[in-house]
């Protein structure tokens, strides 16, 4: 009879590397760095079966950092790098650590692909709309206008919108963090990992070299109350320094409404986390449009995983055909000799 699997014991320590990290002093990359750290011990995987998988940007150096098997890859490739592994090791619980640049520029198909097809594989996209590593070019989620090194003039190019590609594309989990709520960033890491299926986790993340104060008005403390919506599920969107103001649907539409004589909180839209229209509607608002920021979970529901259907496969080919060496399946079929 085996023995029972001993379930081991971790601190932050024991997933801290011991390499040099390698950001600019003050990087949003370390709170994030700091966040994952802590909340890994409590996820109750051993450190033999978690993966970190990166691609080419400042947040692709992650992998360094963290006490786990990780593979730095090449520009963009992470999603297709990271389907290899799990489709090899299903029992593994893989990451993928990408930047606005790396996962939705080079990597926009391959982090599309992923998506639709919901292997358990856990997206955290660092969402800082500039290109660091290579010194402040314009990234894929640069707004309009934004003046860099590579727009001197000004950037024409409408910006990407990671919530409503990763709900386009099919994800089955979208959240949405911010680097300086560590707690909120705690949570979100702990939800994204519970979640069976392609997890999509945006964290905007402050570059003080090259795009200082991008997320300030979410962040400050004078502006953040009345620029943030802080989404539970099943509760009322209601947001503001005093609590005083809501999301209301008038017809399809959504509004901000004060809540007092007019409206009350019955009033108020109610978030749902398996409704597909909701966060749709929540994935388009941002503070420059009016409305404040959606911060959370905006979309979970469970659906068919990749790899459960791939193993499924498998088993059924197996029990037709039987097993075979690899040397049997060379010479299966037509063959000939070559003299």
């Amino acid at each position: 009879m085996s023995e029972a699997k001993v379930k081991k014991t971790y601190t932050k320590q024991d997933f801290t590397s011991d390499q040099a990290v390698r950001w600019c002093p003050g990087c949003g990359d370390y709170a994030i760095l700091a966040q994952t750290q802590k909340v890994f011990p409590d996820l109750g995987v051993d450190k033999e079966d978690l993966v970190f998988i990166s691609g080419i940007g400042c947040s692709s150096r992650f992998p360094y950092y963290m006490d786990t098997y990780g593979f730095h890859t090449i520009h963009g490739r992470a999603p297709a790098i990271a389907s290899g592994v799990k489709l090899a090791n299903p029992d593994l619980s893989v990451w993928v650590v990408t930047g606005d640049g790396d996962g939705l520029s080079i990597g926009g198909n391959h982090t599309i692909h992923l998506l639709r097809r919901n292997l358990d594989i856990n997206v955290m996209l660092f969402n800082n709309r500039i290109y660091g590593l290579t010194k402040g070019q314009y990234s894929p989620t640069s707004e309009i206008g934004k003046v860099t090194k590579s727009t001197p003039m000004g950037s024409l190019d409408r910006p990407f919108n990671p919530l409503t590609l990763a709900l386009g594309a099919g994800a089955t989990f979208v959240s949405r963090t911010i680097d300086k709520e560590t707690k909120h960033l705690q949570e979100m890491i702990t939800k994204s990992h519970a979640h069976k299926g392609t997890s999509f986790m945006e964290i905007y993340q402050n570059c003080n070299i090259f795009n200082d104060g991008a997320f300030s008005s979410l962040t400050d403390k004078e502006t953040k109350l009345d620029t943030v919506l802080w989404l539970e599920n099943k509760s009322p969107m209601i947001f503001g320094v005093e609590k005083n103001k809501g999301i209301r649907l008038d017809g399809n539409t959504p509004t901000v409404v004060e809540i007092g004589d007019k409206f009350s909180v019955d009033d108020i839209l109610l978030h749902d986390e398996s409704d597909y229209v909701i966060a749709s509607l929540l994935s388009n608002m941002t503070y420059n449009d009016g409305f404040p920021d959606p911060i959370g979970v905006l979309y979970s529901i469970e659906d068919t995983r990749y790899e459960d259907m791939m193993m499924d496969q498998i088993r059924e080919a197996t029990k037709k055909k039987g097993k075979s060496t690899i040397q049997d399946i060379i010479n299966a079929g037509d063959t000939w000799v070559v003299k």
